[in-house]
């Protein structure tokens, strides 16, 4: 957690902004960024997806999977069950396969299948390491490298 919130802190200050008009900018809630700022907390999806569209930057950079700080131009994401049924596809993978593989369970993934919840950024971050991509491969914000 800490390294995404030193990368946050480090994207603010080079953009010289304060954490209330990066909340305001992004619309995302300010206790909300406020406990990412001091490292209480992982993003969500969505807040993860906010935050790099704002900075055009990689979520493999602000998760600290990446040092990495090249401009990405944001893209239309898509939902997240449309890009798992595109993954497990791609990748040739069963749902049992990934639940078995990862320890994730039945019922999360189906969670995420059916469109009932998204994964967390610690999820993700699972997820890219068992597919072997990155988190914005994984997300459709990026293409395979």
């Amino acid at each position: 957690m800490s390294k995404f919130s030193e990368n946050l802190k480090d994207l603010l200050s080079e953009a010289e902004l304060n954490a209330s008009s990066l909340a305001r900018r992004t619309e995302i809630d300010a206790s909300t960024l406020a406990a990412l700022l001091r490292g209480e907390s992982l993003p969500s999806m969505e807040t993860l997806i906010k935050l790099a569209d704002h900075f055009l930057c990689s979520t493999d950079y602000l998760l600290g999977l990446s040092d990495d700080l090249k401009e990405i131009s944001p893209r239309r994401v898509p939902p997240f069950p449309e890009r798992l049924t595109f993954l497990l596809q791609y990748f040739k993978v069963t749902k049992y396969r990934l639940e078995h593989d990862t320890g994730f369970s039945e019922k999360t993934v189906n969670r995420w299948h059916n469109g009932k919840t998204c994964p967390a950024a610690d999820s993700l971050i699972r997820l890219a390491k068992y597919f072997d991509c990155s988190v914005d491969f994984l997300l459709g914000r990026s293409d395979l490298q």
